[in-house]
């Protein structure tokens, strides 16, 4: 099978442009999704509705009433033909979430650590050792999606997400983290709980973190997670003994 050779343009509606610059998740990544999401706010001024990047991808949409798709699409090729990565933009500000890692509010602790083949103090320990990066927001506001997790610590989903994940869960999934801002539905490995306020309705922008952004869990012990307001509350394992 022979793969269209990227950058490409996918459509993705009469009003919006997928623009695919990788196939691979990779950290130096967002140098170019930053600069092409930049490049796009310049290209499409007012007619432009929202940017949404990913680890790979930016979407674009755009005031059909203003530009049409065809032009949309030139300027998307103008700006891919002479892009350059966003240097300046590569840091990003450094978050430090305070996280209590127990196996009573982490109740997948005790099975990524089997499927690691490392004790639960290593899975925590290589867990908040690693900074990572955020490479996208969605499924919920202020639900980040970070990487890139050592590989020590990949393992899959659960077979059956649960259906209530506390708010503040601190979670792994193949090769990401995160960190549940509100009660959702989730099939992450739950391994322990942040006090912070990670979506924020009086907070400008309302995400704590943003794009690009790096991230430590700190570890810390319950009376600490307590004092700054955590909710204890324990959570059943995952029915996952016949998970390989």
């Amino acid at each position: 099978m022979t793969h269209t050779a990227l950058p490409r343009l996918e459509s993705a509606g009469i009003d919006s442009w997928m623009v695919r610059l990788f196939e691979t998740i990779e950290e130096n990544n967002l140098l170019w999704l930053s600069a092409l999401t930049h490049d796009c706010e310049v290209a499409f001024g007012e007619a432009l509705v929202d940017l949404v990047p990913s680890y790979t991808t930016l979407m674009v949409t755009f005031d059909p009433l203003r530009i049409s798709s065809w032009e949309a699409r030139k300027r998307l090729a103008d700006v891919l033909a002479n892009l350059v990565p966003d240097d300046a933009g590569g840091e990003g500000e450094l978050h430090e979430i305070a996280t209590w890692y127990d196996t009573s509010v982490g109740p997948d602790l005790e099975r990524v650590a089997r499927l690691s083949v490392m004790s639960v103090e290593g899975v925590i320990k290589t867990h908040s050792f690693q900074e990572y990066r955020v490479f996208a927001l969605g499924f919920s506001p202020g639900f980040a999606f970070m990487g890139l997790l050592d590989e020590s610590l990949t393992c899959p989903r659960l077979n059956t997400p649960r259906q209530k994940v506390p708010s503040g869960s601190v979670a792994i999934a193949g090769q990401q983290t995160a960190a549940y801002p509100a009660v959702t539905p989730g099939g992450w490995n739950l391994i322990g709980r942040t006090a912070a306020r990670l979506f924020d309705r009086n907070r400008e922008g309302f995400s704590l973190l943003k794009v690009g952004d790096r991230v430590r869990f700190v570890s810390v012990d319950r009376q600490t997670f307590e004092s700054e307001g955590g909710d204890p509350a324990p959570v059943e394992p995952a029915n996952e003994e016949k998970s390989p």
